[in-house]
Order: structure tokens, then sequence, then C-alpha cells
């Protein structure tokens, strides 16, 4: 094990010797097109290339210096930490919050993910993204525990526009537009539309993800119910899983109906 932690601080301690063992391991390059590569001057070049040598990761050929079977191996695993470690930090921030546990996927495949989190100067950036992707799509499916204000206007307007709506809400979700007049009528408009498909679950909804043709938007939101950051990806296996977890979520709810809207007191 010594040896092992030896050999990852010897590659932690400088950039430059996981880019040369990146790029030799792809295909082999001259010592030339290493320095142009990587910046290195020719004596840092030249300890690297006399390190990896001496661990027998690379090997010196007419074509230039390329990995051995080994060193492709090191440079696939540094490659694969790398990844770890950029979702790592993306998400960080917002473990605490993450639904882990719904979400049923790799979360490496959430490396690639735009984090759009709240600012001072703009606290509604989290809804303001999912509200963009909303406006760019077609069609768009929402599985969620809470409507807030903004996001309904917006999607009343845009289904008004000609979008397809299709969306299953915790029936406290409903509850809390209800209770609002101008929410309430916004919601009646919506729930009358054709292109509009409003179902209600009665048990409790632990996401908020909102599908388009182009990406899976995930809300994020404190235990208090504030929205601490928005999440959008266009990886093909979280969009599977948004899919199936709407569906399951589907299969178990029933339609809202328009007449349930227009009763004094909506009680699900």
């Amino acid at each position: 094990m010594e040896r092992v932690l030896d050999d990852i601080e010897f590659l932690a301690r400088s950039a430059n010797r996981v880019d040369v063992l990146r790029l030799v391991a792809d295909r082999p390059h001259t010592r030339v097109e290493l320095a142009e590569a990587t910046d290195a001057s020719q004596p840092t070049l030249g300890r690297i290339l006399h390190d990896f040598e001496g661990r027998r990761w690379i090997a010196h050929e007419s074509a230039g210096y390329s990995a051995t079977a080994t060193g492709r191996l090191v440079a696939e695993g540094l490659t694969e930490l790398s990844r770890c470690l950029e979702t790592e930090h993306k998400l960080r921030e917002l473990l605490e919050w993450l639904p882990v546990e719904q979400l049923d996927f790799d979360l490496r495949r959430l490396q690639t993910a735009r984090v759009t989190v709240p600012t001072q100067t703009r606290p509604g950036a989290p809804v303001g993204r999912v509200i963009e992707c909303i406006e760019a799509a077609d069609s768009v499916t929402v599985l969620s525990h809470a409507f807030n204000d903004r996001t309904l206007e917006a999607v009343a307007d845009w289904v008004d526009a000609g979008g397809t709506f299709e969306g299953v809400f915790s029936v406290t979700a409903i509850t809390s537009v209800t209770d609002d007049d101008a929410l309430a009528h916004q919601l009646n408009q919506l729930a009358e539309s054709q292109r509009a498909s409003l179902s209600l679950y009665d048990g409790p909804v632990p996401l908020a993800v909102t599908l388009t043709e182009d990406v899976v938007s995930l809300l994020v939101r404190d235990e208090a119910g504030r929205l601490q950051a928005a999440l959008d990806t266009d990886d093909p296996v979280v969009r599977e899983w948004a899919e199936t977890v709407y569906s399951e979520f589907h299969q178990k709810s029933r339609p809202l109906e328009v007449e349930q809207l227009n009763t004094d007191q909506f009680e699900g």
C-alpha cells in the first residue's frame, strides 16, 4: 500500500506528469509534441520521461513515447478518478439536500451537469433556469412537490403559445396554488387546456424533475423548502431514470379534474 500511495503522491505533485501520461496513453508523442502540448520546459519534461521509464509506464519507440500496458492502466485510472472528483466537487455543497436515495443512477452521470445556484442578484436563478429549458421546448413533463408562481405563469403562457405539458404533482403542491386566487385562476386555465394533462399523487413526492426534449432538470431544495440549485443534464442514463420515475408516479396518480378546481375549497 505504501508504494501505491507513493505513486499517487508522485503524480499528484505535478499536473505535467498527469498530462504527459494521458497524452502518451492516447497515442505516441515525440518530445517536441509533448513540450508543445504541456508547456513544460525541456529539463522538466526530461525528468518526467525518465521517471516514467523507471516505472515502466512508457516506452520510447520510433514514433515517439507511448504508454505501456501498465501505463495505460494508470492513465485510465487517473481519468476515472478525475471524473469522480469533478463530479464530487460539483455536488459537494448540495449533498445534504440532494435526494440521493431516489437517484437510482451512477452519480458520475452528473459530471457534465449544469448547476445553477441562487445569488444575491439572482435569488431565483434555479427556477429561472428551469423556465429557460421549458420555454425552449415543444413538450414538457414534470414530477414535483411544488408549483410556484413563476413556473406556473411560465407554463401557462407557454402552453397557450402551443406547448404540450404533462405533470404529476403532490396534492399539497396543488393546494398551495389554489389558496391564491390569481394562481388558482392560472391553474384553472392550464387544467382546461387540451394541451395540458395534470395528475395528482396522494403521497409525498420527493423529487422535482422536469423533462424536455433536450434536458432533464432537477430542482434541489433544503429542509425548509428553499431552492438551493437546479441541475440539468442531457445524459441519456439520467433521462432514462427520470422517465422511469415519472412513469411510476404517473401510474399511481389520478387525473386532476377541472371540476375539482372550481369548488370553493380544493382538498384534493
